[in-house]
């Protein structure tokens, strides 16, 4: 087999990657047709090309991944627990991704982002995520938080509710009316235990504590 031939190779599989994921893209603009990538396996398949050696293929598995979230909180929900939002936000941060691929991948994070309710996916991003897109992130916990006991509980042993006190908002903001709307889902009391600096001030009045001797 010739060194020609050997290349043929690979520039078929280039092409056929390339159809297929223009082709899932395509597809997942439909609502109707959501379901039935989903159980042929589409997330799976949709992942690795998002660190395809072919920037177009990348962009476009990025923006195919953004149409399936961006239906429904299930459909947000199937592309979240495959881990696929890490992906996305470090192709979006990353130095070395084409400027296409940055907004390619900053709508597909959005997309998702504003419909997923599944909170254990979107917790990581409170940690990671720039600004601009952390914004999105905690107002998805100011959606859901008021309404589920459980995911309430669950945000202040996780350490979630102590990381949202440590977000600087500029006072008006709509990023600081979601960090509002999460602590008015806890006593007051909670809320100020986990600020900034409280800590300190139990210290403080331990120190200016007078004992009760009998």
């Amino acid at each position: 087999m010739s060194q020609r031939q050997v290349l043929q190779v690979f520039e078929q599989y280039q092409k056929a990657r390339t159809q297929f994921v223009q082709m899932v893209a395509e597809l997942a603009t439909r609502p109707q047709n959501i379901e039935t990538l989903q159980n042929a396996g589409v997330m799976s398949l949709l992942r690795p090309l998002l660190l395809d050696v072919v920037p177009t293929i990348q962009q476009t598995a990025a923006w195919a991944l953004g149409q399936i979230g961006r239906h429904t909180p299930e459909h947000a929900r199937a592309v979240a627990v495959t881990n696929t939002l890490p992906v996305l936000l470090s192709l979006y941060m990353s130095a070395e991704s084409s400027e296409d691929l940055q907004v390619k991948s900053k709508k597909a994070i959005k997309n998702i982002l504003q419909k997923c309710t599944y909170l254990p996916a979107l917790e990581p991003f409170l940690y990671d995520a720039p600004p601009n897109i952390l914004k999105h992130v905690v107002g998805q916990f100011s959606k859901v938080l008021p309404h589920d006991s459980k995911a309430r509980r669950l945000f202040v042993t996780s350490g979630g509710l102590k990381k949202v006190q440590e977000i600087k908002a500029e006072p008006g903001s709509l990023l600081q009316e979601y960090i509002n709307s999460i602590n008015n889902c806890y006593p007051e009391e909670i809320v100020r235990y986990y600020s900034p600096g409280y800590s300190d001030t139990l210290l403080q009045r331990v120190d200016s504590y007078q004992p009760l001797i009998n």
